[in-house]
């Protein structure tokens, strides 16, 4: 069975969305590292509308020297009720059905790990319980305003912490999954 992954930047009141506003200053070569190594498994990823379309506005001609030669070539499956085949990014196509039930199949599929991407795609697969880890770098910051991976109202849900690094820059880096 294939593991499905996420990753976020949070602040310390926990935003998870925007991070290029709060992360810039608090991200080096462990954190860059540790970023490297969680990608090197992943060959497909699942993605949110939001998410397709400000990184397809971006990756296909950016030069930064790293993501993009990830990111470019990989399989790209977009959950999307307004848009549609055939995107205009390499590699993307729309989910046809349910999300969940899309993501249980290619999860018990062959291949690599699957990287999700987009605030709503995480939250509803790790609450139907489909995610295996689940990190977030939270960085020394107070976003202040903004968008919460688990908005207030949320219910109760335990995790366990299954892996954790404190970075030179102070950044806690933990990686959770649903406990029990």
């Amino acid at each position: 069975m294939r593991k499905v992954t996420a990753h976020l930047f949070s602040s310390l009141d926990g935003i998870v969305s925007a991070p290029h506003l709060f992360q810039f200053d608090a991200f080096g070569e462990e954190e860059g590292a540790a970023m490297g190594k969680a990608l090197a498994p992943i060959d497909e990823a699942v993605m949110g509308r939001i998410a397709y379309q400000e990184w397809a506005d971006y990756w296909p001609s950016a030069t930064d020297g790293g993501f993009e030669e990830f990111i470019n070539p990989l399989r790209k499956h977009v959950a999307t009720t307004t848009l549609s085949d055939p995107l205009t990014w390499e590699n993307s196509s729309v989910i046809d059905g349910d999300l969940v039930d899309f993501v249980r199949t290619l999860k018990e599929g062959e291949g690599g790990e699957i990287m999700l991407v987009g605030i709503s795609v995480i939250r509803q697969l790790f609450l139907a319980g489909l995610v295996d880890a689940l990190s977030l770098t939270i960085h020394p910051v107070v976003a202040g305003t903004g968008t919460r991976l688990f908005p207030e109202g949320s219910d109760v849900t335990r995790l366990e912490l299954i892996d954790s690094q404190i970075t030179s820059l102070g950044n806690a880096m933990l990686t959770y999954r649903l406990k029990g």
